[in-house]
């Protein structure tokens, strides 16, 4: 018997370091680790001891005798893994030793989600640090809370291993303060040796076609942040008065968004969605959700396990349009290079092709060779047109286009940092420039004293949530190297005088016991409807949940 690794794979490698047979890959030193869709377990070298299971924070690897039917696919997909990478001889390298003591060193961290937290941890488990950790909203975890889907609670469950480190001595968060804003980034400085930036990346990536400003067509980052509750996106309006929706791109967050407009609103009941959405959805009209991918079927930048959480569901109907090709003679799902990844996923979806459908069903249809031309429309949107492109070299043939009638138009073709007042921005890569971690000039390329960024906001909006753990290390390790080596400044202010300075600015900012006590109020409404938490979307009801002492 031996182990499997499925869908809610965080990829943190918690479950690494704890195998006594290296078994499990990539592993964090492998140059595959940041790109690899999820974790994979070896069935020939896997001896079935069960410590990976102990440790996994989202509960995302089964026996193979617990696989449901649905699931067992993931057994060819973690084996297929090491066709092209086959376990090396020898046992990982330890890793580098670091001093017993770290007393005085004082790190703000900007931002509360996983890259955040994964640096926080990091530098906790030095003795003698101090962290201070700061978020603009009054809510931590960033993309945890508000980008993950809410009917994919495993993959929120990565929260609880953060929670330990919010009660540590020597950690504390103030939520409700922006930088660049209520606190500037030299005053950060002010207060302390160094700073990390890890406030991700919020903004989306255009299309950059006639018609994209109408009304009716959005990002896709608004709609995620509008059902999972986001402060910021409450009062968006959504128009589901159509039959159709129509998504430009086709990764997890569309396939996330695909699945909640589809799925039956008593199902989103169930979890934590935004009420607001839950009412809205509740009153949709959508039957029909269109996922347009440029290229083939095996580029689908969706994972294999997102394909196969949205396969297994029997309340819709999933097919794959792959247009004319197929009746010209060319095989849409042919592959110039036959990973084996990307083999099974256009296996999954040749499954797919001219799929039977039903009429009393709501439907996912994943297109594929096509890109948009036009949004369509006077005022609002009403269609969009789109091209045809070529096999070989993903080119546009504008000359066979169509139009395809909606008025629900999502981009999703990815996310992109924002600068932050007096920090150093690459524009065209959307990034804090950096070297490994450390924040360099844009014009020079010289590190900044005391400077440094982690996650998103550090190589782009690539990776799942684990993968933050490593990209955090590797920033942590460079901080930890420059104290050592005196090139740090001492804070000229202590965390007194900070703490006085944001009750000045901002009275309204909160510490972890506030968050408790929201967190507290949001799980106990959620109890009485059997919901996980009933989320506040609006930061005077927040506020309102705060225990008088």
């Amino acid at each position: 018997m031996t182990y499997v690794i499925t869908q809610p794979c965080c990829n943190d490698a918690s479950c690494v370091a704890v195998c006594p047979v290296n078994c499990i890959h990539p592993r964090p030193d492998e140059p595959n680790f940041m790109t690899a869709e999820m974790l994979y377990i070896d069935p020939d070298t896997c001896i079935d001891c069960a410590a990976c299971i102990a440790e996994c924070p989202v509960d995302a690897i089964l026996s193979e005798d617990d696989l449901e039917e649905h699931e067992v696919p993931y057994l060819a997909i973690n084996a297929a893994y090491y066709e092209k990478h086959p376990v090396a001889d020898g046992t990982p390298d330890p890793p580098a030793t670091r001093k017993s003591d770290y007393s005085g060193l004082r790190v703000a961290i900007v931002g509360s989600g996983p890259a955040a937290c994964y640096a926080a941890t990091d530098l906790m488990s030095c003795a003698g640090v101090n962290v201070n950790m700061f978020e603009r909203l009054h809510t931590p975890l960033g993309l945890i809370r508000s980008g993950v889907a809410p009917d994919h609670p495993g993959t929120k469950r990565v929260s609880e291993s953060f929670r330990p480190l919010w009660s540590k001595p020597g950690f504390t968060m103030t939520l409700g303060v922006e930088i660049g804003k209520d606190l500037s980034h030299d005053e950060l400085l002010q207060h302390h040796h160094a700073v990390i930036y890890a406030h991700g990346a919020s903004a989306d990536r255009r299309l950059g076609i006639p018609g994209e400003d109408l009304q009716g067509s959005h990002a896709a980052s608004e709609f995620v942040a509008w059902y999972n509750g986001h402060p910021d996106y409450v009062s968006r309006d959504f128009d589901l008065t159509g039959n159709r929706a129509v998504i430009i791109g086709n990764g997890n967050v569309a396939l996330d968004i695909a699945r909640i407009l589809m799925t039956d609103p008593d199902e989103l009941g169930k979890t934590d969605i935004a009420d607001h959405a839950l009412a809205a959805l509740r009153k949709s009209n959508l039957t029909e959700v269109v996922v347009v991918g440029r290229r083939g079927p095996a580029h689908s930048a969706f994972t294999n396990s997102e394909l196969l959480a949205l396969t297994s569901r029997t309340d819709l109907d999933v097919v794959v349009d792959v247009g004319d090709f197929a009746a010209s003679g060319i095989d849409p799902f042919a592959l110039a290079d036959p990973e084996p990844s990307a083999r099974i996923k256009a296996e999954l979806l040749g499954q797919l092709v001219n799929k039977p459908l039903r009429a009393d069903r709501k439907r996912i249809v994943l297109r594929y060779y096509e890109s948009p031309v036009a949004v369509l429309g006077d005022e609002s949107v009403q269609g969009i047109r789109l091209a045809t492109n070529s096999t070989d070299s993903v080119s546009i043939v504008e000359s066979e286009s169509h139009d395809i009638e909606t008025g629900l138009v999502l981009r999703s073709i990815g996310y992109r940092g924002v600068p932050l007042k007096d920090v150093p921005f690459d524009e065209a890569r959307g990034i804090v420039p950096n070297e490994q971690g450390r924040v360099v000039d844009p014009s020079s390329g010289t590190p900044v004293t005391g400077v440094y960024t982690t996650g998103w906001i550090k190589r782009g909006p690539s990776g799942g949530i684990g993968t933050n753990k490593l990209c955090a290390a590797q920033t942590v390790a460079c901080l930890l190297e420059d104290f050592d080596l005196d090139k740090l400044e001492a804070p000229h202010a202590d965390h007194t005088a900070l703490e006085v300075h944001i009750k000045t600015r901002v009275p309204d900012a909160i510490d972890f016991a506030g968050w408790s006590d929201i967190d507290r109020a949001e799980r106990a409404a959620g109890a009485k409807l059997r919901r996980p938490r009933v989320k506040f979307v609006d930061v005077t009801e927040m506020l309102g949940a705060l225990r008088i002492t």
